[in-house]
């Protein structure tokens, strides 16, 4: 009697979705993809391209994103079928990052150029920052990527503190650089900035391109209408800078589009003592005026 073949386990829907593996394999998966990055065909090196938890490479590469995809508007009707399901997809990813840095302490998020290498200035200084945050307690998170995002990781893991990575599905710039203790690989961009402000005290932005000034302008649009309270932002590199908060000044102040106190919300230095100077004091003070306040309601 022939033996009986096995029945294929129906995975459920919400499985397939699932955008993270469990974290150790994740991480195996990245030390795996770090080395493979590495390997060479025929002369060139491999391009790499990865969809959550999924790596391609070479042939496999796809041309658009998640994200891409999520807000294109479809010639046909294949949207009907295939937006439900990026539902649970990006359920998930909100999810896992919740799962994965609940139990992050305080921390500060630095932003900055994916595109600026070791040696200069400005990578320096992303060094610096982290190790001082770790100095004062603070783990340090970045985009994960390269640049001054691998500056600051670099920081905080050759300071024994804890260095968290969230990065992006793009065409490019895709690996998490290798300085990272606990990494996180997001398809869409807001479940990312969720975490970046939900884990965040304060926000660091390094000199950087569009990447850097849209979380910049997420973040102060955030304290400005008190979605967040107690957020110190530091931008580091006054000449780098100076030209931005000048048109600020002479241009959405003076015609009236935003109160000069909204130029308040951040400070700009090219001292890394100031800048974490300025994170502790807020949150001293923040701290101070929460335990009176708990007092104030005891004692009524």
């Amino acid at each position: 009697m022939a033996a009986e073949t096995p029945k294929e386990r129906s995975v459920p829907p919400h499985e397939q979705c699932s955008p993270h593996a469990d974290y150790s394999a994740h991480e195996a998966d990245n030390s795996d993809a770090r080395r493979d990055g590495d390997a060479r065909r025929d002369g060139q090196r491999r391009e790499m391209n990865m969809r959550g938890p999924v790596i391609t490479r070479d042939e496999n590469l796809s041309q658009s994103t998640y994200d891409q995809r999520l807000l294109e508007r479809s010639a046909d009707h294949d949207w009907m079928h295939a937006d439900p399901w990026r539902i649970l997809r990006i359920q998930g990813e909100f999810v896992s990052g919740f799962d994965a840095l609940a139990k992050l302490p305080k921390a500060v998020t630095v932003f900055g150029s994916a595109r600026i290498p070791r040696g200069q200035e400005y990578y320096e200084w992303g060094e610096q920052i982290a190790a001082k945050l770790v100095e004062n307690d603070y783990a340090v998170i970045t985009g994960g990527g390269p640049g001054l995002m691998e500056a600051a990781n670099k920081g905080a893991f050759e300071s024994g503190g804890r260095s968290v990575g969230l990065g992006i599905e793009l065409p490019f710039e895709q690996q998490l650089n290798d300085y990272i203790g606990l990494g996180i690989h997001f398809r869409y961009f807001f479940a990312r900035k969720t975490m970046f402000l939900k884990y965040s005290q304060a926000f660091v932005c390094l000199p950087g391109g569009l990447g850097t000034l849209d979380e910049l302008f997420e973040v102060l649009c955030m304290v400005q209408t008190k979605k967040v309270t107690s957020f110190p932002i530091v931008l580091v590199g006054k000449q780098f800078w100076s030209g931005l908060v000048d048109w600020l000044q002479q241009r959405l102040v003076a015609e009236g589009m935003i109160d000069q106190a909204d130029l308040d919300l951040f400070i700009v230095t090219d001292d890394v003592d100031e800048a974490i100077a300025h994170i502790v004091r807020v949150h001293e003070r923040f701290t101070e005026t929460n335990t009176a306040d708990s007092k104030a309601r005891v004692d009524d």
